[in-house]
């Protein structure tokens, strides 16, 4: 698979989160595809089981892809998952085998306030 036609099924993948749209947005995986989520020590074997365990979430979910980045078997999106309202900066590593996920790592990060020792040096972002 082309690294175009790899960006285009992340490009849907990211849209139909956003939209809830939980069939579409699991048609990127393989049938026996891994998910990690390395900080709660969870790991989901199989399409059907991380599609699942999605849509068996409560919360209102948002998608807001920053970038995504990536050649080959190896892409990475950088975008913000907003829960209920609360934003969790977040970082996807797929890893792609015939055009499909086999193994995506998801890394989640709270926002924080910023140490006063280098406040000096930083400017606040949007």
């Amino acid at each position: 698979m082309e690294d175009h036609e790899i960006r285009a099924a992340l490009d849907r993948h990211w849209a139909a989160s956003d939209a809830d749209d939980f069939e579409a947005e699991h048609l990127i995986y393989r049938e026996d595809a891994v998910l990690d989520c390395p900080q709660s020590g969870e790991r989901i074997r199989g399409r059907h089981n991380i599609q699942a365990s999605r849509a068996a979430q409560p919360n209102q979910k948002r998608f807001t892809v920053r970038r995504i980045i990536g050649a080959g078997a190896l892409w990475v999106t950088e975008y913000i998952l907003t829960y209920d309202g609360r934003p969790s900066y977040t970082v996807s590593i797929m890893e792609f085998v015939d055009g499909k996920v086999a193994r995506e790592t998801q890394y989640f990060g709270d926002p924080f306030e910023p140490g006063p020792s280098r406040a000096q040096w930083v400017e606040r972002m949007p």
